[in-house]
């Protein structure tokens, strides 16, 4: 008998045969393949992924005690790929990616010996025969190809449909291996995993939204109108959406309840609502979980601490080592929950990424409604290889998509902003006007004006800024750079100036949330408060001051930053009291250069003096210049880490006809953040240094439980070259290396967490004062 996984120090007879893992995670795969039609190609692929392990080499591997660093198990992935390819010919070399990188990932179709499928498909592999004989339930050709089906033509790029297909392919084999390996594993019943949207969930919110509407307010009312305008449409068909409502006009939650009603009314299965800053989905995550009610349904995934940065399991001996089921757990991060709040990062780096970890999501987004938080956060460069997924989630797997944002990106298709394509199409999504879920958004931005919004067309100095600060006891101003925000921080309180504060990511989320806390009750009791603040005060915080200024950005960021202004209409009635925004470039700070190409097209139509440079008109008229000057090719620019220009939709194109998808190379250019980032533990409070001595307790499970959600709201991210030095110098220490690695680093030297200023990154040696002492 042929064996999948080993028990080390048991008898065979605990062992797992390897015909109960084919036919395990073949099945698991067809189930979750089933909801876009892939469901016996599923199967197939996990009939056939591990039949390499029929080789007696592969068996002898499994039959020798485990060892630390000891070699690594035969290759059993190829021999899949190649049977695959034989018997079904290209619908088989589509099964062959998924099959043959079910460890090591998804690989480029062609290119250097050895790290490409078609080198797979022309290696000699270990003999496997009799292989026949444990994957039971083969479909013929003939059946595997009535069962094809055809996708419809993505729209953005016709090429996209089925290198995707195939990418959702590998998702389902690989979740199902991960899933089953792990219950072979478990020694005890496994916890329940995952879930869909019950009626209990809608009825919980609409419990929650009924009590809200008791604040009878003006902005309220107006709110509830907005509400339910977008509920009305539930019922339309799934597909493409946009809901564009000015900030302040309760946009979150109603994205939320649209979604809701409208999975329940189509059987979808779950909301994937995603976030362009890690800095706020905590808190959107706590009011779905804890105002809304709706508790354990929530998950979170954040870029912190997330564990698919581990790779998986590159063998199965590594599976079998002492934390082999830990690891497992640590990477099942798949997904599968009624509701999903996560980032713009983890969503679409996910759906281009090539490792296993990363992918094994992907299925879940089929019959799912997504909502696209700040719509207009999708990074220009990567502009148009989001939209195709974006149409090809909506078009061929049943989903859902709403474009959530105050400031419309103008990526429909009549809205003509986008250039054209070479090929002479209008470029843009098919969103018809009645998919639009908010009513009549041109009067609605009239109603919900609350601010006047100034440019100042000659730069300003730090001076000026101050001066103003002087004069206005209760004022923001949001700058670009953290070194900007530490220089007018230090002025104000240089000049004794009352209520001065200051809030960047060099401060934690939990310190954030506490300076906020009391910021709120400050304002509301007339107190002064002069903030200076980076852009992660722009969304998603609830705040507001009488008068705000911005450093020079983009029109959407001004946007963001008028949110942050009069934002109830706490001033007076609405459309007749406004507070005042003021958007100003400085004479001293230089503006980033990514910023700068965002705020020029911003000046060009600030120069035609709109009544009101936030409103629909302004916002369309600003994309159509921010798309036209940077031009078709900038709209997919990608980049490979030596910095070679890498335009993802073209590479699909270039290589469909024979099915060398370079998927490996795609997933290392499609990087929405440039800058790698590496989490600092900062101990601030009791809470923290109880999870930091749980995490080095030598006796402590591996991590400890709940441990790893925790320490998020007590990370800050630095620059890794930054957070190394650190390390180097004793500044920063790694808890427990040995077992995890450069997972947990903690800030050693607490002197240089500054209460007012956060993490202080100017002392080039990072020492302590005891470290000095010769």
């Amino acid at each position: 008998m042929f064996y999948a996984h080993s028990r080390q120090g048991e008898p065979e007879a605990s062992w797992e045969p390897l015909e109960h893992h084919l036919t395990a995670v073949g099945s698991a795969a067809e189930r979750k393949a089933m909801p876009f039609g892939g469901g016996l190609l599923a199967r197939t692929m996990g009939l056939l992924h591990d039949i390499g392990k029929c080789s007696a080499q592969y068996q002898a591997y499994i039959r020798r005690p485990a060892v630390e660093g000891g070699p690594k198990g035969p290759d059993h992935s190829t021999a899949g790929a190649i049977r695959a390819r034989e018997i079904y010919g290209l619908a088989g070399h589509l099964m062959g990616f998924g099959i043959a990188g079910h460890h090591s990932g998804l690989m480029n179709g062609g290119g250097h010996e050895g790290s490409s499928l078609n080198s797979r498909l022309e290696k000699e592999v270990e003999p496997h025969d009799g292989w026949e004989n444990y994957a039971i339930g083969l479909p013929s050709p003939s059946e595997l190809k009535a069962a094809l089906k055809k996708p419809q033509i993505n729209q953005i790029e016709k090429h996209f449909s089925v290198p995707f297909m195939a990418r959702m392919l590998f998702s389902c084999l690989v979740d199902a291996d991960f899933l089953e390996t792990e219950a072979f594993y478990a020694r005890d019943a496994r916890p329940e995993r995952g879930g869909h949207l019950l009626p209990e969930h809608l009825q919980k919110l609409r419990n929650f939204l009924a009590g809200h509407r008791a604040d009878n307010t003006e902005v309220n009312r107006l709110r509830s109108q907005i509400l339910d305008h977008a509920n009305a449409k539930a019922s339309l068909a799934p597909g493409l959406f946009t809901l564009t409502v000015p900030t302040g006009g309760g946009k979150t939650l109603t994205s939320l309840s649209f979604a809701m009603e409208h999975a329940a009314r189509h059987g979808l299965r779950r909301v994937i609502y995603v976030i362009p800053f890690t800095s706020i989905i905590e808190q959107t995550a706590a009011v779905f979980r804890e105002e809304v009610g709706l508790g354990d349904a929530v998950l979170e995934h954040h870029a912190s601490f997330d564990w698919d940065q581990r790779r998986p399991p590159s063998d199965d001996k590594e599976e079998e080592g002492p934390n082999g089921l830990a690891k497992l757990r640590r990477d099942a991060e798949n997904w599968d929950a009624p509701i999903v709040v996560t980032t713009a990062v983890q969503f679409f780096e996910s759906l281009f990424a090539a490792r296993t970890s990363k992918a094994r999501k992907l299925h879940n987004l089929a019959q799912s409604v997504i909502v696209l938080d700040e719509a207009q956060s999708i990074p220009v460069h990567l502009l148009r290889p989001c939209m195709a997924a974006i149409e090809e989630l909506a078009r061929n797997y049943g989903a859902s998509v709403i474009l959530c944002t105050a400031t419309q990106p103008a990526l429909r298709i009549q809205d003509k902003a986008l250039p054209r394509r070479k090929d002479g199409e209008t470029d843009g999504l098919h969103i018809p006007d009645e998919r639009e879920l908010a009513p009549a958004p041109s009067a609605l931005y009239q109603k919900l004006k609350r601010v006047q919004v100034e440019w100042l067309r000659d730069p300003v100095d730090d001076e000026v800024i101050a001066g103003r600060f002087a004069e206005q006891a209760q004022m923001l101003c949001i700058v670009n750079s953290r070194a900007h925000a530490q220089a007018l921080f230090t002025r104000m309180r240089s000049e004794d100036l009352p209520g001065a504060v200051q809030l960047t990511t060099l401060m934690c989320a939990q310190h954030r949330r506490e300076v906020l806390k009391d910021l709120r009750e400050a304002l509301k009791a007339g107190q002064p408060v002069r903030l200076v603040s980076t852009s992660l005060i722009e969304a998603g915080v609830d705040i507001s001051f009488p008068e705000v200024w911005r450093a020079a950005a983009g029109l959407f960021s001004v946007a963001q930053a008028a949110g942050r202004c009069n934002r109830s209409g706490e001033l007076g009635a609405l459309g007749e009291a406004f507070g005042r925004t003021v958007l100003f470039e400085s004479s001293q700070h230089k503006t980033p250069p990514i910023l700068e190409s965002f705020y020029q097209p911003a000046r060009t139509v600030l120069r035609k003096d709109w009544d009101d440079p936030l409103g629909l008109e302004a916002v369309r008229e600003y994309y159509r210049e921010l798309y036209w000057q940077k031009g078709d090719d900038a709209l997919d620019a990608a980049k490979m880490l030596n910095g070679t220009r890498y335009p993802i939709l073209p590479a699909l194109a270039d290589t469909s006809r024979a099915m060398d998808w370079p998927f490996a190379d795609i997933a290392e250019a499609f990087r929405m953040i440039d800058d790698l980032m590496d989490p600092v533990i900062i101990p601030f409070d009791g809470e923290v240094s109880h999870d930091i001595d749980a995490l080095r307790d030598p006796n402590a499970p591996f991590p400890p439980a709940g441990v790893t959600r925790r320490l998020q709201r007590y990370v800050v991210p630095v620059p890794a070259r930054v957070r190394a030095a650190m390390i180097a110098l004793g500044a920063v220490q790694l808890i427990k290396p040995e077992e995890y690695g450069d997972r947990f680093a903690v800030l050693a030297n607490e002197s240089l967490y500054d209460p007012q200023a956060g993490l202080r990154l100017d002392d080039p040696t990072w020492r302590t004062a005891e470290n000095n002492v010769i």
